[in-house]
């Protein structure tokens, strides 16, 4: 069995511990480090059967035990955690996106073909059992040639302005599940982005110097055109939607609720709302893409998102915010 450490004891990285422990994903976490650990969280770990919980994340990477490592900590230090597990002989799983520099992507790509390692990018929306059906009948060629994919993406409320201000703008850290959905989806790359973007739902987003409302246009290299449709807020829940429109049909995914009850009355017809959260909608996909990643180190096969492929989103929100600024479409290459 793969014995994990997992650098980084906030939200996702507690997903991810509970994700290995509690439903199983052929591994165990045998660490957890936090600069921040606290005596609640600490606790929490033991709860789970983890065995070495503390504040060093390098007692991590030299621990013989331990075979691949997840990065859950904060953005900015992904890129050298991921240099330094790497140089440890560890596999890598780390949370999108890898960084918001281009170089440093390419330079982590480039030691993960050095050392012929494992290393994942956290991308779970492909493992999501609606956009993942979605993916297989087009991959099948049901709908033909593919002319037009739209995505929606509304969160249920938006985030405290302080986490705007250092997220690196809704792009980076909420559309970019969007871009790499659409490259998913289409089974293309992306060549050219329009964005045009708000600040509908929070003042204080705008002041942080971040938007909360956008829709982008993207061009991609097969000809076809996609849609994204972003805000930080819907009033009725987490509003999750995909369609592929091509030459032979439609296929389209709509959102998970908490039941399929209909009441229908004098009224009017009445269904669930989408489930609120995002845990709600994807616990299980953040479970089986670490099933993947486990099955790739067991196995000595591809990892299904690589570091490239971690890269292309990056490049996307990067176009998507020079779009935004200087109000034009921007190619792909402009950002490279």
């Amino acid at each position: 069995m793969l014995n994990i450490g997992i650098i980084g004891a906030g939200r996702i990285g507690k997903v991810h511990a509970e994700g290995i422990m509690k439903y199983g994903a052929g591994a165990r976490v045998l660490a957890i480090a936090d600069p921040a650990m606290t005596e609640e969280t600490a606790a929490w770990a033991k709860s789970l059967g983890i065995r070495d919980v503390g504040k060093e994340y390098r007692t991590i990477l030299q621990n013989p035990e331990i075979g691949a490592v997840l990065i859950c900590s904060s953005t900015d230090t992904h890129y050298a955690l991921s240099l330094e597990a790497l140089d440890a002989g560890k596999h890598v799983f780390c949370e999108k996106p890898v960084d918001t520099d281009v170089k440093r992507i390419r330079e982590v790509a480039e030691k993960v073909a050095k050392t012929g390692l494992k290393y994942q990018v956290g991308f779970n929306r492909r493992f999501d059992h609606n956009f993942a059906a979605l993916r297989r009948e087009v991959a099948e060629g049901r709908v033909g040639d593919v002319h037009i994919v739209r995505v929606t993406s509304r969160d249920p409320a938006a985030p405290p302005p302080e986490y705007a201000a250092r997220s690196g703008g809704m792009f980076l850290d909420m559309t970019i599940h969007d871009f790499d959905m659409v490259r998913y989806l289409s089974l293309s790359d992306v060549v050219e982005v329009f964005a045009s973007a708000a600040v509908l739902v929070d003042p204080a987003i705008g002041r942080a110097g971040d938007v909360d409302t956008a829709v982008i246009t993207l061009k991609l290299a097969n000809g076809a055109i996609a849609v994204i449709d972003n805000s930080r807020r819907a009033a009725y829940g987490y509003d999750q939607r995909a369609e592929v429109f091509g030459s032979r049909g439609s296929v389209h995914t709509g959102n998970d609720t908490a039941s399929t009850l209909v009441f229908s009355g004098e009224g009017g017809i009445v269904s669930e709302k989408p489930l609120y959260f995002f845990l709600e909608r994807y616990m299980q996909s953040f479970v089986d893409e670490l099933k993947e990643f486990v099955r790739a180190v067991e196995n000595d096969t591809p990892v299904p998102v690589s570091a490239m492929d971690g890269l292309k989103p990056v490049l996307i929100a990067l176009a998507a915010q020079k779009s935004m600024r200087e109000n034009r479409p921007v190619k792909i290459s402009e950002v490279e």
